[in-house]
């Protein structure tokens, strides 16, 4: 990464995903690399649905109150990692007002122990927004990944209303989704599309025959069609059912934690669910698939996703077959994009068929100058030019060129 000069003595106080999530998020990736120029204080922010009764949901919720009364824990030099609950009945009179109190001393006790005096209050999550400009910040940044209020389960007044006050509010707002570029750009003049990167020499992995396959996918036989990912409720599971009666002699491989009904597709034998594996070891599962897919169901939160799997899917070579999203299409030089069932079997059909030889070698070209790395690089630059503009000592951010969707 280059060197961009941000002031000495500033740091970052960064509210996220949850760190311990068994998915790697753009959100984790992004406050890695950060770390390395600046100290980060990675804040746990809660989540946007209330929990419920699950023992999943009740464990969680036990260790991020027990880990709200820790000091902050160091996770690698100059990355600082804290957990800042809420209460989830935000609709009760009072309720919000302390999440509000205990939110700010919470997260000043933590910068306090991390050292970290001078700050940059960045949010990659609209929830917490209520904090912005009560940390004494020198900026506020807010890196909008999705579409918030169209997850599942959230209070969407209440997201919608937190995403639109934040996205009014921050003096830099970087949007990942191309289209939600549009609406964000009538909230606030200081926009900069900035779309997902990908490890491009881990997931390389996968095309490098000596990277050992795990015992669970070594011996299925082929083809094997691989998915990796949370298995939530906007991947199509009816979909999935369908695709795998429909040709029982294929394997189907998901990789990934599943946090909606899978019950269907565990009576088949030729589906294979492994359950979340370590992020460093999706190369090796992916290393067993012959073709990669992205069953995406078609909603709201679909239309509005920039989908990190899609990048690191063509990292991997391998080649893809999606339902349709802005973002994807964007990639369908390299990528079978689909708009119902019987075309996504028909595309797997098409490429299990065969295809040029050089078709993989061009579907990790397509992302080869995508890395975090340029990413991060990119996002520290506009920073860097915002932080100088408020001292005088650099032109407006409006005349910075943001990139084209």
């Amino acid at each position: 990464m280059r060197d961009h000069a941000l002031p000495h003595g500033l740091g970052i106080v960064y509210f996220g995903n949850d760190w311990h999530a068994e998915n790697r998020t753009s959100s984790h990736h992004i406050a890695t690399r950060l770390s390395k120029a600046v100290p980060l204080l990675y804040v746990d922010s809660p989540g946007m649905r209330a929990p419920n009764a699950s023992g999943r949901d009740i464990k969680r919720a036990v260790r991020k109150l027990a880990a709200s009364l820790r000091a902050p824990s160091r996770i690698s030099e100059g990355l600082w990692h804290c957990t800042v609950p809420q209460l989830p009945f935000r609709r009760i009179p009072g309720v919000d007002l302390c999440n509000r109190l205990f939110g700010r001393w919470a997260v000043r006790r933590a910068m306090r122990h991390a050292g970290i005096s001078r700050n940059i209050s960045w949010f990659v999550v609209p929830h917490p927004g209520f904090l912005a400009g009560r940390l004494r910040e020198e900026l506020c940044v807010y890196y909008c990944i999705d579409d918030y209020a169209a997850h599942p389960g959230v209070d969407v007044a209440l997201i919608e209303q937190r995403d639109r006050d934040l996205s009014s509010r921050a003096d830099l707002l970087f949007v990942a989704p191309p289209a939600l570029l549009e609406g964000k750009r009538a909230l606030n003049p200081n926009v900069v599309f900035s779309p997902h990167g990908v490890d491009v020499e881990l997931f390389a992995l996968a095309a490098d025959p000596t990277t050992p396959i795990p015992p669970a996918a070594r011996d299925l036989a082929a083809p094997v069609i691989g998915f990796h990912g949370s298995i939530h409720e906007w991947i199509d599971v009816p979909l999935l059912e369908w695709l795998a009666r429909q040709r029982p002699a294929w394997n189907f491989l998901l990789v990934g934690h599943a946090a909606t009904d899978v019950a269907s597709l565990r009576a088949l034998p030729n589906v294979h669910l492994v359950g979340a594996q370590p992020y460093a070891t999706l190369p090796n599962w992916a290393r067993a698939f012959d073709v990669a897919i992205i069953p995406y169901r078609q909603n709201r939160q679909v239309a509005n996703a920039n989908p990190l799997k899609l990048r690191e899917y063509l990292a991997t070579g391998k080649p893809i077959v999606s339902t349709r999203n802005p973002e994807i299409e964007k990639f369908s030089r390299w990528v079978h994009v689909v708009d119902d069932r019987e075309a996504f079997l028909a595309a797997l059909d098409e490429v299990l068929a065969g295809e040029p030889v050089a078709a993989a070698a061009e579907r990790m070209a397509s992302v080869s100058d995508q890395s975090w790395d340029s990413r991060v690089d990119e996002i520290l630059a506009v920073v860097s030019n915002a932080l100088a503009t408020r001292s005088g000592m650099a032109p407006p951010l409006s005349r910075i060129s943001p990139q084209t969707p």
